[in-house]
């Protein structure tokens, strides 16, 4: 049987209490389970048991060097239901100076960011699969910058987005 989907994602933080409260306040993730030097936290609309685990290493823990000099996790990604959605966590993002980046990829709108110990994680909203046209599939190939404003115009501020993936319809040539 294929593995159907993520359930979960556990990090190693300076201080759980901390980090909990970046994604509660920016993300809108709830506290399930907290115990000493551990929180569970569960995103809005999420079926599982938990999305994400947290556990307290201590202040003096270094900054990851994943991708820079050992191997190791990029980021996580979370989707959001629609542009609207997307837009205010990415003013959320900015008044926290936690947003590093956002990206066009064509059947994806991306936002980067770091939490409080720099973990870098992606929000992204996906283009449903029945409004994806040649322009969106052929911008899959370039990154270009995020312009939300303009794709709410295109796509609709609340457009329920695609799910894990969009794919295309296939078009005759």
């Amino acid at each position: 049987m294929p593995i159907a989907r993520l359930n979960h994602a556990v990090l190693y933080v300076r201080d759980a209490e901390r980090s909990a409260d970046f994604y509660t306040e920016v993300l809108g993730f709830r506290r399930l389970t907290t115990m000493p030097g551990a929180v569970f936290l569960q995103a809005p609309g999420s079926p599982n048991d938990h999305d994400l685990g947290l556990f307290s290493i201590g202040e003096t823990a270094g900054p990851s060097d994943a991708g820079h000099g050992t191997v190791g996790l990029y980021h996580l990604a979370w989707e959001v239901d629609t542009l609207d959605e997307l837009d205010r966590i990415a003013h959320l993002l900015t008044e926290r100076g936690a947003l590093v980046g956002a990206s066009d990829h064509g059947s994806t709108k991306a936002l980067y960011a770091r939490d409080a110990d720099g973990i870098e994680f992606e929000v992204s909203w996906l283009v449903p699969a029945a409004l994806l046209d040649q322009e969106a599939v052929a911008a899959k190939a370039s990154i270009r910058p995020l312009d939300i404003a303009g794709e709410k115009e295109r796509y609709g501020a609340t457009t329920p987005g695609g799910i894990g993936v969009s794919v295309p319809p296939v078009w005759s040539t």
